[in-house]
């Protein structure tokens, strides 16, 4: 049975889903979310596929799933692949799904959203000015944790990598340079290496230039 991912090119959580489910080589198919014209705010859609109001939903048969983070363990369940290999691989795995979901990524999805959707004489300068603040300590800590390492959790990606890198790979600038973070650098070309991998845009519909 086809898997689908309720989603759309510009989400990062919803990129790692969909990154998890292709580098899995399962049988998928993204469903396009509207987010830009309020399909998420909808009494449909809240009602139907999410009560949250968010992406990814992750629909296998009679299984739905909502958040990013219990959709990649999920998969890590169903596939056997990328879940960490021994017990304590696995909770590392999740050690840092937990991190990057409360420090990092929600975070980087703020910024981001706020510097390139919002409208720039409404962009509240303030706390992107904080954020970045913020985010640059978590640059800090992925920087140390990838010194001398290709992945974060073991000898191949994980469901690590795959959460942290969520929004990295995004064209539109919220304050993230890697040539100033060489480690996260050298990492993000290791996963872009790995078989399989897509950027955000060619793996969901959506983009930016579909609304210009």
């Amino acid at each position: 049975m086809v898997m689908k991912l309720y989603c759309f090119g510009e989400s990062g959580h919803s990129y790692k889903a969909a990154l998890a489910l292709e580098l899995a080589g399962c049988d998928w198919e993204p469903v396009f979310v509207d987010f830009f014209n309020g399909e998420t705010r909808s009494p449909d859609y809240r009602s139907t596929v999410n009560v949250m109001g968010e992406v990814p939903v992750l629909l296998d048969g009679d299984v739905k799933l909502t958040q990013s983070g219990l959709i990649q363990t999920y998969l890590a369940d169903k596939t056997g692949l990328h879940g960490g290999t021994t017990p304590t691989e696995i909770r590392e795995v999740l050690r840092w799904i937990l991190w990057d979901n409360g420090k990092f990524s929600t975070l980087i999805g703020a910024t981001r959203f706020l510097m390139n959707f919002v409208p720039e004489d409404k962009r509240p300068l303030q706390v992107i000015e904080a954020n970045h603040a913020r985010l640059r300590g978590s640059y800090k800590v992925l920087e140390a944790a990838l010194d001398g390492r290709d992945f974060l959790v073991g000898d191949a990606i994980t469901h690590a990598d795959m959460t942290c890198c969520g929004y990295l790979y995004y064209p539109e600038f919220f304050g993230f340079d890697k040539s100033q973070w060489p480690n996260i650098g050298h990492w993000l070309n290791n996963i872009s290496q790995t078989p399989g991998w897509k950027a955000p845009y060619d793996l969901m519909p959506g983009s930016p230039t579909d609304r210009a």
